[in-house]
């Protein structure tokens, strides 16, 4: 994730930030520009700034009305409406009480995460409003709520609905489905990237018969039965899914190997970004080490070569995993890029590099 800074006293800002805590000015993420901004407030609305003046255009901004839950920081311009991010929820949970409303500013935090990453890919978000059959949408179901009409429990994704269950965004609650599931790595961002993997496959590679036949050549027929091959999975799970798998899951079906390399895909990016943005290096001063010997110099939603950005991310995930055990915690990034995974990463990227050449910004 970028690390933005305050137009009006240059203070580092986070992206969820919603007021600058050196000069209290109140902030907004303008989604189409994609940057954090310091804002002056009028009798009705903001101004932004623009090199720390107000904009001279006047223009007139407003949040969010999720902003009133404090679950989004995003900028309008119009009064009582929902940003783009927001506006792509069909249900939200229950919001009579605490529990319900923190989980739900857990949701929003890592979705609106996701649709800044989909933004800087130069991905197509349509909403399900605007087009019923190829949009997107988002429930947030509570089993312990009435399950709105339509709407599944399960997390998943079927035909561009999205179905996050809030009981992900219970940290106790997750760390136990985590050990249930013999899981190493289990976050509510993660299923995020995970389903809205789902939902890129049917729009990028379904009715693409060059990508179609790239696709199989690299992750397997997706023709398969996935009913079965999921029960197969759970059944008698592939021993050796290591060898060719970013994870178990991955190993039981085409589309699950797809979502959970997308994932894993977007993972790298937003954290290389950090990366770049904070200017992390490592330089272990044991030559036998150099290996180990890398820079975050590259913009990942820009470079086109996917083995550069590799070679910069392994180093620096190796020392913050290294980071993570002196404090005690789990590793930042549990997993091993074997070279077929590489492979399948690598798909992706090329992928989504030619799609931004071809998409006007």
């Amino acid at each position: 994730m970028k690390l933005f800074s305050c137009q009006q006293c240059g203070q580092a800002l986070l992206f969820e930030n919603t007021q600058c805590e050196s000069c209290q000015s109140p902030l907004g993420f303008h989604s189409d520009t994609l940057e954090l901004t310091a804002l002056t407030p009028l009798e009705q609305g903001f101004n932004v700034y623009s090199n720390q003046q107000p904009s001279p255009d006047n223009t007139v901004w407003f949040h969010c009305s999720n902003h009133a839950h404090n679950v989004c920081n995003w900028l309008v311009s119009t009064p009582d409406t929902l940003c783009d991010a927001c506006d792509l929820n069909r249900h939200i949970p229950n919001l009579s009480g605490i529990e319900e409303q923190q989980a739900w500013q857990t949701l929003e935090q890592a979705k609106h995460q996701l649709v800044y990453a989909l933004r800087r890919l130069n991905l197509p978000i349509v909403n399900k409003k605007q087009d019923p059959d190829d949009g997107l949408s988002f429930d947030f179901i509570s089993e312990e709520n009435v399950i709105p009409e339509g709407a599944q429990t399960s997390t998943g994704h079927a035909q561009g609905q999205v179905t996050i269950n809030a009981v992900e965004a219970d940290s106790v609650d997750r760390e136990q489905m985590r050990k249930d599931m013999n899981e190493s790595y289990r976050t509510v961002i993660g299923h995020f990237r995970h389903e809205i993997g789902h939902y890129y496959w049917d729009q990028l590679i379904a009715d693409q018969p060059t990508y179609l036949t790239s696709f199989r050549a690299l992750f397997g027929d997706e023709q398969r039965n996935y009913a079965e091959a999921l029960s197969s999975h759970y059944a008698t799970p592939n021993l050796e899914w290591q060898n060719e798998f970013i994870s178990s899951y991955a190993s039981s079906h085409p589309w699950e190997d797809w979502a959970e390399t997308w994932a894993h895909y977007l993972h790298i990016l937003d954290t290389l970004e950090t990366a770049y943005y904070f200017g992390l290096s490592t330089r272990p001063p044991l030559p036998q080490h150099s290996q180990l010997t890398a820079s975050a110099s590259l913009d990942p939603y820009i470079h086109d070569n996917f083995e550069d950005l590799l070679n910069e991310y392994l180093p620096l995930t190796f020392a913050a995993n290294c980071l993570n055990r002196s404090m005690g915690q789990p590793d930042l990034y549990p997993f091993v890029l074997v070279p077929k995974v590489r492979e399948k990463l690598g798909f992706i990227h090329q992928l989504l590099r030619q799609i931004q050449a071809n998409t006007p910004q």
